[in-house]
């Protein structure tokens, strides 16, 4: 599926007029060097100070006891940030004129996302979503001021698409204040419903008119995001075991979880960035499953940060849970993030059912180690480090075949002319 928007002249690169206000036209899918900007870099940056608050009210839940209540609204509170950062996302990649006005509106954004986070505790502990609906609707106003701002540049069906987005943006927003207003008890209920709706806003908005997503641009943005995220939970961990190695001079306890964590995220980016994505988003379903799945990628690759902390804290006496739960925080995360990214990436380049089952493998592995005790993290950190071995290996002995192959080809073809 492709777009019938035409690019505009001079969209390949930055654009080359310099007004502060300029039309927010569609750009094309096949333009050249379309990267990042700093604008969008920035963004991530900001996003991620909301994850981060996200991440600590995770560890403070597990490891006081209260795991199930503590990953809902990690859950709920996450889908809110990623949620609102994959929209801009791709509307970015299809409308990105770089002018003054985009611009502020971006940066609205961003300061929607520190108003949720400044939320985030709130409602971890108090169970009040007010000021991360409040964030969220900064975030959400300035989208849909994005969309009504394209629609004016656009005509037909292109038209149709942009106020489709920005009405249901608006009308989603009405649906996520049930979570201020409506009893504890029926948040979870309102929190699915929403997800549903808003993920359905996409699809129906585009049913007619596709936007121009750029696929590079687009794998390029997530996988920017995905190392943000897998930096924000080194950070994370490396900042434990330094608390916990300054506070209770517990580093032979600490050592294993460390390297353990660090063999483990060192495999989670190899595995991530082993194969090129973007020649696979061909089409809207495509990318929009891909898209979605990301979800699970970003939440479980957070949560091992938050996983580790909580590891680190059982191990020097401050949580109040077993060594089962705490490897537990880790080792499921991890599994998660491994079977997501080979369902949503590496599958579509794996050859052969050895290739195919490498990490849905290491993923029950995985999960097998938070049996073993004080050394179930360094032992899911070997595991995961022995599946990029595994990986390499067999991706290089099936290359050292067909290049055999295709040497013993060329010498029967080229003998008889011989």
């Amino acid at each position: 599926m492709t777009s019938s928007s035409t690019p505009t002249a001079g969209s390949s690169g930055a654009p080359r007029s310099h007004r502060p206000l300029r039309r927010l036209t569609a750009r094309g899918r096949d333009e050249a060097h379309r990267v990042a900007s700093p604008l969008e870099l920035f963004f991530d940056l900001c996003f991620v100070v909301a994850i981060a608050q996200a991440g600590v009210q995770l560890v403070h839940a597990v490891a006081e006891g209260h795991a199930g209540e503590g990953i809902l609204n990690y859950a709920m509170v996450f889908f809110a940030i990623w949620w609102a950062w994959m929209n801009f996302t791709w509307f970015a990649s299809a409308y990105d004129n770089d002018d003054a006005l985009y611009r502020v509106v971006t940066l609205v954004q961003i300061a929607g996302v520190l108003v949720l986070a400044a939320g985030v505790s709130r409602a971890f502990e108090d169970h009040d979503f007010l000021v991360v609906w409040l964030g969220y609707l900064i975030m959400r106003l300035a989208m849909s001021a994005q969309w009504f701002r394209a629609a004016l540049s656009a005509e037909g069906a292109e038209r149709t698409m942009a106020l489709r987005y920005g009405c249901g943006v608006l009308l989603c927003m009405v649906g996520w204040l049930g979570l201020v207003v409506l009893p504890e008890g029926a948040r979870a209920w309102v929190f699915l419903v929403m997800v549903l709706l808003e993920m359905c806003v996409p699809p129906f908005a585009e049913r007619s008119h596709p936007t121009s997503w750029h696929p590079h641009h687009i794998s390029e943005r997530y996988g920017l995001f995905t190392i943000i995220v897998l930096g924000e939970t080194i950070a994370a961990a490396t900042v434990a075991v330094k608390s916990g190695i300054d506070e209770h001079d517990a580093l032979a306890d600490l050592l294993p979880i460390a390297a353990g964590g660090l063999l483990i995220i060192f495999a989670a980016w190899w595995i991530y960035f082993v194969v090129p994505i973007h020649g696979h988003l061909r089409s809207n379903r495509q990318a929009f499953l891909w898209g979605y799945g990301h979800y699970l990628i970003f939440a479980s690759a957070a949560a091992v940060g938050a996983g580790l902390e909580v590891a680190v804290e059982q191990a020097v006496g401050k949580a109040h849970i077993s060594t089962l739960a705490a490897s537990a925080a880790v080792t499921l995360p991890t599994a998660l993030y491994l079977l997501t990214v080979w369902a949503l990436h590496s599958r579509f380049y794996k050859v052969g059912i050895a290739q195919q089952l490498v990490l849905p493998t290491t993923a029950l592995l995985v999960i097998a180690c938070t049996f073993l005790g004080d050394w179930a993290v360094f032992t899911a950190g070997i595991v995961s480090a022995l599946a990029v071995v595994t990986g390499t290996l067999l991706t290089a002995r099936m290359a050292a075949r067909e290049r055999g192959a295709a040497g013993a080809s060329g010498e029967r073809t080229t003998t008889p002319v011989a």
